[in-house]
């Protein structure tokens, strides 16, 4: 298959030595692989771990250092270190990438750009217009901002919405595992998996944590990356990011390369994956067994009478979860009322709304239009 446009992640525990240092020939590397598959007439963009590491590296150096040291879990230090190493990550991308005179360009996102519609049309149009001139972008978590509450925490889920937003054909994720793992009783990895077409709950059982020196994602991230990429139409690819050409056999199709995710046959527009993947959700709505059966089956849309509880707090507009009431999210939507307004109404018929709360905003809770399945329930 002839890829468009490709998406490459490539993890912190890959762009590293066994000392944690950037290692600059791999970059290198790197640079020649995505720039062969330029010449090739594919646009590259590349999702990169490793500033906070780089910044790291680079304080160590320090002559002199604060007494006592600082704790390195904490935010601060995080992002102060990610502020430190940026530059250096980029400087390396950008000696790696000239020698194949190639221009490189930052882009620094945060989950706000997905979840804001004009930040995310913006950051989709500056992403085009840096294809368009033939320049490759190098696009990182922006940790230096980033708070708990808005970041990614991982650049799989950020390369799976990247690989959306500018509807790539082909996400590949460099790690330092070649692969999604069967596992035995024992839990002991036994065999790869070479094609996945459902994620079920038999994947979710066999991704572990996180188990890198140094990264932040594990392959429960990455199966999170690949519904994304899955019901956004992209193939996905997990590989061994140290084997030779491991970009350009994957893309020249070479089927013992990695675990393949193939793209469900039946991928969401935009605005849904927007809906679904690019904004938090601000509580949730739990529905009785029918009202999911009709929204799953038929795609109708929410009315008070499946509403069971609310859980949270959330006014009407804003984005929820849809929840069965064994807990599970199988929806997320755009509601017309609000989570004081929802108790009063639940389990009511849409002639009865009026009567209770004195207006009616809409029939629906939440209409179909602005209704999105997620994760497992596409089947």
């Amino acid at each position: 298959m002839a890829y468009r446009r490709i998406v490459v992640k490539v993890g912190t525990s890959t762009l590293t030595d066994e000392a944690g240092a950037l290692d600059r020939v791999y970059i290198a590397s790197l640079a020649m692989q995505c720039a062969a598959e330029h010449r090739a007439g594919v646009d590259v963009v590349l999702v990169s771990s490793g500033a906070i590491r780089a910044g790291i590296e680079q304080w160590e150096s320090y002559a002199g250092k604060p007494t006592p040291p600082p704790s390195r879990t904490t935010m601060p230090f995080k992002q102060a270190m990610a502020a430190i190493g940026q530059p250096l990550l980029m400087q390396a991308y950008l000696a790696a990438f000239v020698a194949y005179d190639l221009s490189v360009a930052q882009v620094l996102l945060t989950r706000e750009d997905f979840g804001d519609r004009h930040r995310f049309l913006h950051a989709r149009n500056t992403l085009q217009q840096l294809l368009r001139l033939g320049v490759i972008p190098i696009i990182n978590e922006n940790d230096t901002v980033a708070t708990e509450e808005i970041r990614f925490g991982d650049n799989d889920t950020l390369a799976a919405m990247v690989a959306s937003l500018v509807d790539a054909d082909l996400l590949i994720l460099l790690s330092d595992v070649d692969g999604l793992f069967e596992r035995d009783a024992q839990g002991r990895y036994v065999q790869l998996i070479r094609e996945v077409y459902q994620i079920d709950e038999r994947l979710w059982q066999m991704a572990g944590e996180s188990g890198s020196r140094v990264g932040t994602g594990g392959m429960r991230t990455k199966l999170q990356a690949a519904q994304i990429a899955t019901t956004s139409g992209v193939k996905m690819v997990i590989a061994h990011g140290r084997q030779e050409g491991v970009i350009h056999q994957i893309c020249r199709g070479r089927d013992f390369v990695g675990t393949v995710f193939h793209p469900l046959p039946r991928k969401l527009c935009h605005r849904k994956r927007w809906l679904a993947y690019g904004l938090p959700a601000s509580g949730a709505v739990v529905v009785n067994q029918g009202a999911k059966e009709r929204i799953l089956a038929d795609g109708k849309s929410l009315l008070p009478a499946g509403v069971v509880s609310t859980e949270g707090h959330f006014q009407p507009h804003q984005v929820v979860e849809v929840r069965d009431e064994q807990g599970a999210v199988f929806a997320r939507g755009f509601t017309n009322y609000g989570s004081e307004e929802l108790t009063r109404i639940a389990g009511c018929k849409t002639s009865e709304i009026a009567d209770r709360l004195g207006f009616k905003r809409a029939d629906e809770v939440i209409h179909r239009d602005n209704l999105v399945l997620v994760y497992g329930a596409w089947g």
